[in-house]
């Protein structure tokens, strides 16, 4: 057992740690205190020297075993499962979400309608075509005026599909 902190029974004060005498500071001539600086820890004019490549290699033994034509299969068959199963989820998600085919799809008559003040383009395509989906009018109204940008102004004329 190493003891690192010895308590003193009478005082209760920690001594110093123990492993080794305690030196107080050096003299000099002059009589102050002078302290030691550590000297360096190689030659001033020595270049580092590198050892190796710095990388660390395992030293335990790897047993490589071959991979058999059972474990490609399946492999193989996860892949599938798991490829089927993504579809059928992004499958049902649309269907859930209104986006199947049985949606109206996007009138053909056109109308000339006006933005109102807070309304977006997705606002104005709802309000145009409530039965269409939303995604597909917006789409249209940006291709029938030519906009780069979702972004419209309040008071501002668009063609649109109504119905």
């Amino acid at each position: 057992m190493t003891v690192i902190h010895a308590v003193s029974p009478r005082t209760g004060s920690v001594r110093r740690p123990i492993g080794g005498p305690i030196q107080g500071p050096r003299y000099g001539r002059d009589g102050l205190a002078r302290t030691r600086r550590p000297g360096p820890s190689r030659p001033a004019r020595a270049f580092t020297r590198y050892y190796g490549t710095g990388v660390a290699m395992s030293v335990a033994p790897h047993r490589r075993r071959p991979v058999t034509l059972a474990t490609t299969v399946g492999l193989a068959l996860l892949a599938g499962i798991i490829t089927l199963w993504l579809g059928l989820v992004a499958h049902f998600g649309q269907i859930a979400n209104g986006d199947s085919g049985s949606a109206a799809p996007v009138p053909d008559r056109l109308g000339v309608v006006r933005v109102e003040a807070g309304e977006s383009l997705q606002d104005v395509a709802a309000r145009v075509a409530p039965e269409a989906p939303v995604r597909q009018v917006t789409e249209r109204i940006r291709e029938l005026n030519a906009l780069n940008s979702p972004a419209v102004v309040a008071g501002q004329t668009l063609i649109a599909p109504v119905g």
